[in-house]
């Protein structure tokens, strides 16, 4: 591969920030009692603080974050809708911890029992909607556990839909964190129900148990979970600008650290660093000689938006480069990778993207292939 600088049109937002002369000092993150903690950003990816973030802990109520990306899956795939009114089963309404306060027999829609379990965390919800689902909830678990091989949580396993205390139900700081991405990258239609602050049902109204969103405007969800096993815990967002930050909280000891704590992890990520968009999905990054082909040249660029999270004052110290297959004789088709794009500060890589073909190309007439055959022959 060859190694190339992004042309300098490319390369503007990159530099507008080399105003600023003197970079920002950045402080350690706070130090957080709690068994484990991962601060991520939204757009890039990037973790911006951590301690444990890898280490299995248990989940309690942020289990539901992927019941109800289960739930989501089969409304998108049209398995269910809505508007289904599903008869509650006695398994469902003996269930024990919070609940929305459905009744034996009683029929509930998809909508209700999603958000009784989002707002409400009720387990008799988590448990109707998974029986809905799949027939049983053991049945049901499985289709989370495939979600969850899916998305890369390589150290999660669910074994029922509620987060109830089970010696095999773990997870990890960083992987509830990229959940909780997926969650609202995939979903955003439904992602709103996860800042309503209260839900009636049945004459009862209860509160969102997530205390940010009375305290932070920019605080739009997600999840809280609590049991004597793995203390108080919270998965929260929040966007500020065109920012948006993921906090996950695991561990903590009461309902108003583990608010506390979060608030100290977001406010830390939104003061101290900075989230830019560099390119585009599609966009035309490079052109490519490509041999033996109907046209010459073939345009590259990202398949997907590529973001980078910084410390503030530091946008402009960073460098883009370009790595190149050498050679590549047509034919060649949309979407294959043709090299890679890095982006770097100072050492420190801080993404790197497959560079694709933004086109198909055909091969050339005989006489192109011929020529081509002997001007490589004296490269």
């Amino acid at each position: 591969m060859k190694q190339l600088t992004l042309p300098l049109s490319l390369l503007l937002l990159l530099i507008a920030g080399l105003a600023q002369a003197n970079p920002s000092l950045i402080p350690s993150p706070p130090n957080l009692a709690a068994s484990g903690y991962v601060l991520m950003d939204y757009h890039s990816g990037q973790i911006i603080a951590q301690s444990n973030a890898g280490q299995r802990l248990e989940p309690a109520s942020l289990t539901k974050m992927m019941t109800a990306y289960t739930v989501f899956n089969e409304l998108r795939a049209g398995h269910i809708n809505l508007s289904d009114q599903v008869r509650v089963s006695e398994k469902a309404w003996r269930m024990t911890g919070s609940r929305m306060f459905i009744e034996a027999g009683s029929s509930v829609s998809v909508e209700e029992l999603l958000k009784g379990m989002i707002i409400q965390s009720g387990n008799d919800a988590s448990v109707a909607l998974a029986e809905h689902v799949a027939g049983s909830e053991e049945a049901f678990v499985t289709l989370m556990n495939a979600h969850a091989t899916r998305l890369g949580l390589e150290h999660t396993q669910f074994t029922n839909s509620t987060g109830l205390p089970d010696p095999n139900l773990y997870t990890t700081p960083i992987e509830m964190a990229r959940l909780a991405s997926a969650l609202i990258h995939e979903f955003p239609q439904y992602y709103p129900w996860y800042s309503e602050r209260s839900y009636t049902y049945n004459n009862i109204r209860q509160s969102n148990r997530n205390l940010l969103l009375f305290r932070d405007d920019s605080v739009d969800g997600l999840k809280t979970g609590h049991t004597s096993a793995a203390g108080y815990c919270l998965v929260a967002s929040a966007q500020r600008n065109e920012m948006r930050l993921i906090s996950v909280i695991m561990g903590t000891s009461s309902e108003r650290a583990r608010a506390q704590e979060s608030e100290k992890l977001l406010n830390y990520g939104f003061r101290f660093f900075e989230t830019h968009r560099l390119y585009a999905a599609r966009e035309p990054l490079s052109q490519m000689r490509i041999w033996k082909a109907e046209t010459e040249q073939l345009p590259l660029g990202l398949a997907e938006e590529l973001f980078v999270t910084v410390p503030r004052g530091q946008y402009g110290d960073l460098k883009a480069s370009m790595r190149l297959d050498q050679t590549i004789s047509a034919p060649i088709s949309q979407h294959q990778q043709l090299g890679a794009v890095e982006i770097r500060l100072g050492n420190e890589l801080l993404a790197e993207r497959p560079l694709i073909a933004l086109q198909d190309v055909a091969k050339g007439g005989l006489w192109q292939q011929l020529k081509d055959h002997v001007l490589l022959m004296f490269q």
